[in-house]
């Protein structure tokens, strides 16, 4: 059921800035049960939203590995979203219209702090399994810092403690691409709409990779000219996220995700930080990803005391950790064990 909370008080975001409401929108699975002990917290990763179920198909519900049956299932849509939580499309109260390109930048750690506020409006004491993918990783692992003795296991897929150079260079030139469009700026829902069909286009070059593009997108017919199959697929991507998504909040989103930093403000080594997360922790890594390569997964398993490292043989890179849902099932199902 997808609900939404509205904090009482100002939030005030990391980088200073305040916003005098803010909403948070939600969705959980299932019931909690007398003790609080079967909280199971999803953090979305850049485009998704709070409905599990509608991104990650067979691992949330009856009879999956995260049962609704077992569990109280928990995801919030991340600050700065425009799947209802307070984001760019949402009305400014001191203007009386939508915020769009003034809507001030967040980082990962105010979409944590937002979901603290979500936490304690629910009444949930403890986090049995706090679980994130890509971005969502990126939370998780923020939230293990900022509120240690609440969370009891981790599950990390296709993630990092910061943000590569890599990672910041992509979302750049995604950003270069939406603020290229004529658009860009003019206070619409639909400002930059060309510009996100672009800015998703170059994702996709790093969501895949080249063994997956050649054997799906390969043209059979060597007497092609033009209207070749990969042109068409990218082209479609773009079309699909500009159907459903804003271009002001991935533009938002991609500067949260280069500031991702957990050693940032802490006085701490990334070493000594991620040495003090002694949760049990599932690492996941996809052999293929090119966006957030099992390197960085290795470091992070060799630093946390308590991790465990699974390398997932995969041909479509980092959406592997949404694709391959079979996989992943059984893997976490050993490890709850």
């Amino acid at each position: 059921m997808t609900k939404k909370y509205s904090s009482p008080s100002a939030f005030i975001l990391e980088q200073g800035a305040e916003l005098p409401e803010l909403d948070i929108s939600y969705t959980t699975y299932g019931e909690i049960n007398a003790a609080g002990s079967n909280v199971v917290w999803i953090c979305h990763a850049l485009t998704a939203n709070s409905n599990v179920q509608e991104w990650w198909p067979g691992m949330v519900g009856n009879g999956c590995t995260i049962d609704t049956n077992k569990y109280f299932v928990v995801c919030a849509n991340i600050v700065g979203s425009c799947y209802g939580s307070s984001g760019p499309l949402s009305i400014d109260s001191k203007t009386g219209v939508p915020y769009f390109s003034s809507f001030p930048n967040v980082s990962i750690r105010d979409m944590v702090r937002a979901h603290i506020l979500l936490r304690q409006h629910l009444g949930i004491e403890k986090i049995f399994l706090l679980i994130g993918g890509s971005m969502g990783g990126y939370q998780c692992l923020e939230w293990a810092l900022m509120e240690n003795e609440r969370i009891e296991n981790l599950f990390l897929l296709a993630t990092s403690p910061c943000e590569s150079a890599w990672g910041i260079a992509v979302h750049t030139a995604q950003r270069m691409a939406l603020t290229a469009d004529p658009t860009w700026h003019l206070h619409k829902e639909d400002a930059g709409k060309n510009g996100i069909k672009a800015a998703r286009a170059i994702g996709m070059l790093t969501y895949r990779n080249y063994g997956i593009m050649v054997k799906t997108q390969m043209d059979s017919d060597t007497e092609k000219l033009d209207k070749f199959k990969a042109s068409s697929y990218i082209q479609y991507q773009g079309e699909k996220l500009a159907a459903r998504f804003n271009a002001y909040s991935y533009w938002l989103l991609t500067k949260a995700m280069d500031s991702h930093q957990l050693s940032r403000g802490r006085n701490k080594t990334m070493q000594e930080l991620l040495n003090s997360i002694q949760q049990k922790t599932l690492i996941i890594g996809i052999s293929s990803d090119i966006l957030c390569p099992l390197a960085e997964q290795k470091l992070m398993a060799s630093l946390m005391p308590q991790s465990t490292l699974v390398e997932i043989d995969s041909e479509y890179g980092h959406d592997g950790f949404l694709v391959e849902v079979e996989k992943i099932s059984a893997v976490l199902t050993k490890w709850l064990m």
